[in-house]
């Protein structure tokens, strides 16, 4: 894919575009001070450079996608796993600990968002880009700290009666799952195979 491509222009907008909307969200009428501003931009900022473009290799045991950070820093962005405090009530919480609610916030929606958009939207009548054995694939899971994603491998498709995929085989570092279609979400950059 060419860098100055319309589909490569349309993925980073799309970026920006979903940032700025659950930004204005999570902060709403939170009274920062500079410092706290800047520390929730400088999150965002490594939130967003860590969601996964395409695969790296297409060795089968390979688990890992390129991300924005790999051409930052050389490696996926990681964070210090905090405790998870979306539930907490902010009378409870230090200003530290607002300024991390915050992040988490964002994280929680945006990349739930990120996901969906590239989640297979089709009827079932119409295929497209069914996935198939060795495509690298993100799983949609619950509860991901900040910056993690849950890759797999697909390594076998179960078709339903009509001979669409309903269910996949997925290997990951964990071992093999059972996921329905609806929890694997292709990568937005296709490889090619």
């Amino acid at each position: 894919m060419e860098i100055y491509s319309s589909s490569f222009t349309e993925l980073w907008e799309a970026g920006v575009k979903s940032f700025k909307h659950h930004f204005q969200r999570a902060i709403g009428n939170a009274n920062l001070t500079y410092e706290e501003f800047n520390t929730v931009i400088v999150e965002i900022e490594g939130i967003l450079n860590s969601r996964p473009i395409t695969e790296i290799s297409s060795y089968i045991n390979d688990l890992e996608a390129l991300t924005p950070g790999h051409f930052l820093i050389g490696r996926p962005i990681s964070t210090v796993a905090e405790p998870e405090l979306i539930n907490v009530a902010d009378n409870r919480l230090s200003r530290w600990q607002r300024v991390e609610k915050l992040t988490q916030h964002i994280w929680k929606r945006w990349s739930s968002d990120y996901l969906n958009h590239f989640q297979q939207r089709q009827k079932w009548q119409f295929v497209k880009n069914n996935v198939k054995p060795g495509m690298l694939v993100i799983l949609k899971e619950d509860n991901l700290p900040k910056c993690k994603w849950a890759f797999g491998r697909i390594i076998d498709v179960i078709p339903g009666k009509d001979g669409y995929v309903r269910v996949v085989n997925v290997r990951t570092a964990n071992g093999t799952l059972k996921r329905p279609i609806s929890k694997v979400c292709l990568l937005p950059v296709k490889t090619h195979n």
